[in-house]
């Protein structure tokens, strides 16, 4: 498959790099900082240069001939998000751009917390744990809802993650999965394998239109 992957310097995104290589994928990774991506040079991996993500001209040529995107972009702070909101303003460029190059399947990492309460999270969780971590991390959260809404009223076959608390942890595979929810009990769950599950949904049309819960 040939890919295009924004985030491609962040913990998750230079997962997915890695692993979309690994599987055989042609990877276009799109970056603001070369010399961030942790991933060795291959004959597979084209890096390209974006500095502005809400440049939809700057994004057609990243996205032509490409079959899926993965974005692995968000706020690495609550005062980031504060003062820069990247997540949400991105995609919404993003979706445009890949309307406008024919590319349609599309997934996207966003976290736990941007899901509605469910009896799944426990008492505790809604009741104590979220408000505590939406209050904290409100502009971080409310970046995510953003981009998230962009995405939904997108015309792209679309798949959202929403992990819980993220661990440098290896790959597993065997993470457990919650459609339109969040896993009941799910506390972490590793960045290797929030990859996996960005790569993994896009060849799973039962997945598109949908938020994936996912935690260890």
């Amino acid at each position: 498959m040939r890919l295009t992957v924004f985030g491609a310097t962040g913990g998750v995104g230079h997962e997915v790099v890695r692993q979309a290589l690994d599987a055989g994928h042609e990877v276009t990774a799109v970056v603001r900082d070369p010399a961030r991506l942790e991933v060795p040079a291959h004959e597979r991996l084209r890096v390209v240069v974006v500095r502005d993500l809400t440049d939809e001209e700057a994004l057609i040529p990243v996205l032509e001939g490409r079959e899926a995107v993965v974005s692995a972009l968000g706020p690495a702070s609550n005062k980031q998000a504060r003062l820069t909101p990247v997540a949400g303003p991105a995609l919404r460029s993003i979706v445009s751009a890949m309307d406008r190059a024919g590319v349609s399947r599309l997934s996207a990492v966003s976290a736990a917390p941007v899901a509605p309460d469910g009896p799944e999270d426990g008492a505790l969780t809604r009741l104590l744990v979220y408000p505590l971590l939406r209050r904290a991390l409100r502009d971080l959260y409310a970046d995510l809802a953003v981009m998230e809404a962009a995405i939904a009223a997108s015309r792209t076959r679309w798949t959202v993650i929403r992990p819980p608390r993220l661990l440098n942890r290896p790959r597993t595979g065997t993470y457990r999965r919650a459609i339109d929810a969040n896993v009941p009990g799910g506390k972490v769950v590793s960045r290797a394998d929030v990859a996996d599950a960005l790569l993994t949904t896009l060849s799973d049309p039962s997945t598109a239109g949908h938020a994936i819960g996912i935690a260890a």
